[in-house]
């Protein structure tokens, strides 16, 4: 009797043992994470095209960082470039998410420099608003009408910290094909986001 005592006292220490290290071991066991890695493309400057006609004639930057429009749009009328529009920066509030008819982005590193950015847009609304998140030097706009007018819009290369301002107002109501914006980060980076809305 009693080495069957001692035979059971021997087992359960031995269970006790076994599980108190399983739940150590559960505690400790390895975890694999995930990192995300950004992929880092070699940055690519080309020369900065303005086209005949072009209302701004102070000196632009000679080489940029070209990045094409998510979607392509053309424009079937001859461009007519419209008098200069001088940016007066006003901070505002977006209009309300169904009014909105368009909304694209674009993220600038610091290390690119100046960057030709373009949103191919072709949608009817009154009114244009950019969103900035992160410092960001901004050179000037252009937009461009379906019936090729171009109205550019010049930031003089001044600098704005984040927020959501109006980049351009049409109470009529006009179809924008497309929208061109020269800016260069201050940031580690920086976001530029368009709306058209009606």
């Amino acid at each position: 009797m009693k080495n069957l005592k001692t035979t059971l006292l021997s087992l359960v220490i031995i269970v006790a043992s076994l599980f108190s290290s399983a739940a150590s071991l559960a505690q400790h066991r390895p975890v694999a994470v995930r990192h995300r890695i950004a992929v880092r493309h070699p940055i690519v400057r080309t020369r900065l095209v303005v086209r005949a006609g072009h209302p701004l004639r102070r000196v632009l930057p000679a080489t940029v960082v070209f990045r094409p429009a998510h979607r392509l749009v053309n424009v079937r009328a001859p461009l007519v470039f419209l008098p200069l529009l001088a940016w007066s920066p006003t901070v505002v509030t977006l209009p309300a998410r169904e009014r909105l008819v368009f909304e694209d982005s674009e993220q600038i590193e610091h290390d690119e420099g100046w960057v030709d950015t373009n949103f191919g847009i072709d949608g009817v609304g009154n009114a244009l608003f950019l969103s900035i998140v992160g410092k960001t030097k901004l050179n000037f706009a252009e937009v461009t009408f379906a019936n090729g007018n171009v109205q550019v819009v010049d930031f003089n290369e001044k600098t704005h910290d984040s927020g959501m301002y109006r980049l351009l107002d049409f109470a009529d109501g006009r179809r924008v094909s497309t929208v061109r914006i020269l800016a260069a980060s201050e940031s580690d980076d920086a976001k530029l986001t368009v709306y058209l809305s009606k």
